[in-house]
């Protein structure tokens, strides 16, 4: 495994050289520019570009070596042939480098050639290199955005516990605009395109130690080093969740693969078999992607398999408990020390059991009960809520006080708040207080299986 403090360099520069800056609007470079000062980057930037004096007010450099101090972080914008001669002057001079552009591998045979002598300046300089083919690096921790999208077309997300490793730089892109539109903070986000040099293994190794990281999600098309990968993510996977999303798992997949970032999609069987020999939780679909960003913002494991489903729907709780048999949870049936305590609390025509269908006379105050009593003692690990606004008694407190008892009793609960326009305005209520909110039964029941095996793992 390596030295994961080698990186460090990239995710927390302390000066950043942009290659081919200039004021020209639509440029990548020039929006690369303002995508920094809009992170609020703390350390000095260089433009750089043989062509102009001064960009976005700064003092613009012709090339690298022209700047005479100490470069962090080269982010080059400019084609493919310039790029390598950039990298190849840049030797000794930065320590790491982004090259943005795409003209390499994922172009064909010529590209490929291009690409490997990227690779062996790599190697000869000691400079490493992020991409090429990628947007690089968002990072809410050391303030730095490379990514060439403006922000008034893609809103970024603020800070939090999740880290995301992708191939695909859209892919990375419509994930952190989703994550910003739920609240949903990120610590560090890297697209690393064709991955020349730095891959998914060396940012494994540096988030394994990285304190502002509490859970990584990846987006994988292929994998060229199986060892490496699997001895990092195990690494990884101990001290927190790393969950993975494997594109490309067939013919048609594999192919668009390919031809996206030069990937080789593999075999699906020996990718499954490598996630589970290194404890990396696998996921299916975007979907399931956001819905490990939503849960594992917030939580980093469960106890256990053992769920507790309360309800004011009888229907959807019968969903749940069906969902959740179907992916290895165990909805257990309460103890009769709690059912008789329940039983105390409740109308006498209540039918106690898991799941706890509250009625359609359900109360805040009820929810509260009922969450505050089966998730005491050791005979469940997970809660799942679903709150269905339609009962009169509902009122804007219930998310609080489901969020107090949940704090309370140190266990993971999940809310499943379905439903059209109304539903949706109270959704902020659970989210504003750290409760992770899901919009479908089976959504709730993938992010409680998903906690449940990192809690596996990590035990």
């Amino acid at each position: 495994m390596a030295d994961a403090g080698k990186l460090d360099f990239l995710f927390n520069p302390r000066s950043i050289a942009v290659v081919g800056a200039t004021d020209s609007k639509g440029k990548l470079s020039s929006i690369i520019m303002a995508s920094l000062e809009n992170a609020g980057f703390k350390g000095k930037i260089y433009p750089v570009n043989p062509k102009h004096n001064i960009v976005r007010g700064r003092r613009c450099f012709p090339d690298i070596k022209a700047i005479e101090e100490d470069v962090d972080l080269a982010v080059i914008a400019v084609s493919s042939l310039t790029a390598v001669e950039v990298i190849r002057g840049a030797a000794g001079l930065v320590k790491g480098a982004i090259v943005i552009g795409g003209g390499f591998s994922e172009t064909g045979f010529n590209g490929a050639l291009l690409e490997a002598e990227l690779k062996e300046l790599s190697a000869k300089s000691g400079i490493r290199i992020v991409g090429p083919n990628c947007m690089g690096i968002y990072d809410t921790v050391s303030s730095v955005d490379t990514f060439f999208i403006p922000r008034e077309r893609a809103k970024r997300p603020g800070p939090g516990r999740v880290s995301v490793l992708s191939q695909s730089g859209s892919f990375a892109l419509i994930a952190m605009e989703e994550f910003a539109s739920e609240g949903i903070g990120v610590a560090r986000v890297v697209s690393y395109g064709n991955k020349a040099d730095v891959d998914e293994a060396d940012c494994l190794d540096f988030l394994a130690e990285d304190s502002s990281t509490g859970a990584v999600l990846l987006y994988i098309e292929g994998i060229s080093d199986g060892r490496k990968f699997v001895e990092s993510a195990t690494e990884c996977a101990k001290k927190k969740p790393v969950i993975a999303l494997k594109a490309g798992r067939y013919s048609a997949g594999g192919g668009a693969a390919r031809s996206h970032t030069g990937a080789m999609a593999g075999r699906y069987e020996l990718y499954r078999a490598a996630f589970k020999k290194a404890g990396v939780i696998e996921i299916s679909g975007y979907e399931e992607f956001i819905d490990a960003g939503r849960v594992f913002s917030r939580f980093s494991k469960a106890p256990g398999k053992r769920v507790v489903i309360i309800t004011d729907g009888g229907g959807i709780g019968v969903s749940m408990a069906d969902e959740c048999a179907a992916r290895g949870l165990i909805v257990a049936q309460l103890s009769g020390e709690k059912v008789e305590k329940l039983k105390k609390t409740f109308p006498g025509y209540f039918t106690v059991s898991n799941p706890l269908d509250l009625t359609g006379s359900a109360t805040d105050e009820w929810y509260g009960d009922a969450l505050r009593e089966t998730l005491s003692g050791d005979d469940f690990d997970i809660a799942i809520v679903a709150a269905l606004w339609g009962p009169p008694a509902l009122t804007d407190e219930l998310p609080a006080i489901l969020a107090e008892t949940a704090k309370k009793s140190g266990k993971p609960v999940i809310i499943c708040s379905p439903g059209g326009e109304y539903a949706k305005t109270k959704k902020r209520l659970f989210e504003e207080l750290g409760l992770p909110v899901f919009s479908t039964p089976e959504g709730a029941v993938r992010a409680a299986a998903a906690l449940s095996k990192s809690g596996k793992w990590i035990r």
